[in-house]
């Protein structure tokens, strides 16, 4: 099926037109919770991290 280039343009338009997008409010507050979730998950890692390395430290006798 070959298509009309000005005709695809075309119904790209209408269909970019039928996309609902997010507020400038909206995109401000899901990307802030996507700051604080990514610095709770840094967080959680590094602990994790920390507790491991003490675990086997403490297991292998290594100081």
């Amino acid at each position: 099926m070959s298509m009309n280039p000005v005709e695809f343009v075309r119904e790209v338009r209408a269909e970019a037109s039928k996309v609902t997008w997010p507020t400038r409010r909206e995109t401000m507050v899901t990307t802030g919770m996507v700051f604080i979730f990514v610095v709770i998950a840094a967080l959680f890692f590094l602990v994790s991290d920390k507790v491991i390395a003490f675990v086997v430290q403490t297991l292998l006798g290594i100081s």
